[in-house]
């Protein structure tokens, strides 16, 4: 991918502009978790083995990409960084990984535990060159206890967690818990950096996906805990319901949006007596079953849109269930830019999650193909063209 495509005006500075970032990481949680900090203007460089890179590059459907080492998988949290393709298990190549960490704010790792610490990399040893350092290293299960040194993908936390118990038996599609690992790993490295502002000293992080995904299920994790006999029934204003065209998702939670569900069906000509009655929680449990089996009969008689505008004109939370396909080409997406060109024809990929007056997220440079700053970065640590050219011809970088 050539950068010469990019836009050449000059970039709104970043509220994480100034700070540097090392990132050795692969897959999903930990090069989101760099991402989220390179979209808010910090200098991220992705540091990957010349011969195994990040295997995410060569994942995605889109098979052209793929085979350039730019799969949609990687470049959806690869962009606005640089890479450095450097094998840190040659002496050369490891004096210079030391050399970028020894004036770097942070460096984020997903290897599993043990593998950082046993090749000199751990938090201890680079503190030592680096007392500033914000060191976080994503894993499983953590830095401690009986599962520190088991191997964890997305999927395999979904099911140790309970998560999957919870959706039915089901495994949710998607890989959340990995990009919550990420978004929470960012948060605590923030908050690090504004601790190093107190104390001049950095910390050493361990985010746990697990923690990460019980956290996601807190009251239902509390309940697990303290009441595990206590099943909990779906709430009938929480549900899904068929419609004449497709199915519509209710957002009737609390007791008086019963009540003014309760007014909106009787407008229409659907008495429900007992959606009148509901007035706290307790009387929300009791009536779950019979409500359900109530509304089932009432929304069959419109189509999503009819109910949509029935319901967002009461003021009652609703909204059909669609595609994923059709949620990323709703309007929404496009008033708020959450999806943004890398570079001019480039793929729409997705930013971050929020927005801010000034210094916001900002996607300015497309993912970097391996080894692309390579040579930019060695010049900037002060290595002559002539050392590059020979670490290159040794297979030190690439």
């Amino acid at each position: 991918m050539n950068r010469t495509h990019q836009n050449t005006e000059q970039p709104e500075v970043g509220a994480l502009s100034g700070l540097k970032v090392i990132e050795l990481s692969q897959v999903l949680a930990g090069p989101y978790c760099g991402y989220q900090l390179a979209l808010l203007g910090a200098d991220v460089i992705k540091v990957e083995l010349p011969d195994s890179p990040d295997c995410s590059r060569g994942r995605g459907p889109l098979p052209e990409l793929n085979s350039q080492g730019l799969g949609l998988t990687y470049q959806v949290q690869g962009g606005n960084k640089r890479s450095l393709a450097l094998d840190v298990s040659s002496p050369q190549g490891k004096a210079i990984l030391l050399q970028l960490i020894s004036d770097c704010d942070i460096l984020v790792e997903n290897y599993r535990n043990g593998f950082m610490k046993l090749n000199g990399l751990g938090f201890d040893e680079l503190s030592k060159i680096n007392p500033r350092l914000v060191y976080c290293s994503l894993s499983g299960y953590g830095d401690s206890g009986s599962r520190s040194n088991k191997g964890a993908y997305d999927n395999t936390i979904q099911a140790t967690s309970g998560i999957i118990d919870q959706c039915r038996g089901q495994k949710p599609a998607v890989s959340f818990v990995d990009y919550a690992a990420g978004s929470s790993a960012a948060f605590a490295i923030l908050a690090a950096i504004i601790q190093r502002g107190r104390t001049g000293k950095g910390c050493h992080i361990s985010a746990s996906m697990l923690e990460v995904a019980l956290t996601m299920m807190a009251p239902e994790a509390a309940t697990a805990l303290h009441a595990p006999e206590a099943v909990k029934a779906a709430e009938a204003g929480i549900l899904s319901y068929d419609t004449r065209d497709g199915r519509i998702m209710l957002g009737v939670f609390k007791p008086s949006q019963y009540r003014k569900l309760g007014r909106c069906l009787k407008d229409q000509g659907y008495a429900i007596a007992l959606l009148e009655t509901i007035n706290n929680w307790e009387d929300v449990k009791q009536s779950t079953e019979t409500l359900k089996g109530l509304l089932e009969q009432v929304f069959p008689d419109k189509n999503n849109s009819q109910w949509q505008s029935l319901l967002d004109e009461a003021g009652i939370p609703a909204e059909p269930v669609i595609t994923l396909a059709e949620s990323v080409r709703m309007s929404i997406c496009d008033e708020r830019q959450y999806f943004s060109r890398s570079a001019e024809d480039e793929l729409m990929l997705p930013t971050a999650a929020f927005q801010m007056s000034h210094g916001g997220p900002k996607l300015r440079t497309p993912a970097p193909s391996l080894g692309e700053d390579t040579v930019s970065i060695l010049s900037e640590l002060g290595f002559e063209d002539q050392t590059i050219r020979a670490y290159m011809k040794k297979g030190v970088v690439q």
